[in-house]
């Protein structure tokens, strides 16, 4: 699919989606007036970042004490089965990420009340369905239609079936997700964001979800080398965080 496309056929999905309408002013905006909003900071942060970084390994020992070799054995059917469905997809999305930070994460809470931003094919979900489902737990998870492409069937497909009835998913942007799941429930154990890349998309939503965060709970952030949102949310709120390198890239995480 060409880039214009690619454009096209996205206006064309918001137009047939009303209740997208906010998103697609906000997209608007952010790639007219706002373009180097994406990447504000990201030379300060990628220092910063790679000074502290940790591997996956000796994060999860040192915030939750547990070792992460076990996941990959106790759950071997069902990641494999996953892998398999990923493979037989026919529309590609994000892959894996450190499914070991989500899992024990969760474990280390004894969570019950999971908040995610971004799924594709679900691998975060996964990670923290695995976890809650024991307590009977649920998941929310916001993730906007892939207008683009014919893809919304594919959304979560790794996450099997058993583990479904305990998964609420939401299909708008952050800004009409989060207020619908704040709805239902205030406050979260872990909260995982993997969504807007922007910075003020970000801060945005860092500052929402850290509010319905309770004490003892654990903020995860995916890709926070892209600019210095999550660096500057921190140091904003004096809060001390570990980054871990994990496949070239970098993760946020901090116990509240």
């Amino acid at each position: 699919m060409s880039e214009i496309t690619r454009v096209l056929k996205t206006f064309i999905g918001y137009l047939k989606r009303p209740d997208l309408y906010p998103e697609l002013g906000r997209k608007i905006i952010k790639n007219t007036v706002n373009r180097g909003n994406a990447f504000k900071g990201k030379e300060k942060t990628g220092s910063w970042a790679a000074e502290r970084a940790i591997t996956q390994k000796e994060a999860v020992l040192k915030l939750f004490g547990s070792e992460i070799d076990s996941f990959r054995v106790d759950y071997q059917d069902v990641l494999q089965e996953a892998i398999r469905r990923e493979n037989a997809c026919p529309v590609k999305m994000g892959g894996a990420g450190a499914l070991e930070l989500i899992y024990y994460a969760c474990e280390f809470t004894g969570a019950k009340q999971v908040v995610e931003t971004g799924v594709a094919y679900g691998w975060s979900s996964l990670a923290s369905l695995l976890s809650i489902s024991k307590r009977y737990g649920t998941l929310y998870s916001s993730d906007m239609p892939y207008l683009a492409q014919d893809s919304d069937q594919y959304v979560g497909y790794v996450v099997p079936e058993p583990l479904k009835p305990n998964w609420k998913l939401f299909r708008f942007a952050d800004k009409e997700s989060l207020p619908k799941i704040f709805a239902e429930n205030q406050f979260f154990d872990v909260i995982h964001y993997d969504s807007d890349k922007s910075y003020n998309g970000r801060m945005w939503a860092y500052d929402e979800l850290y509010r319905h965060l309770r004490k003892g709970g654990v903020f995860i952030s995916d890709d926070i080398g892209d600019n210095s949102a999550y660096q500057d949310f921190c140091e904003k709120n004096n809060l001390e965080t570990t980054v871990v390198e994990y496949e070239g890239k970098y993760i946020g995480v901090f116990i509240k």
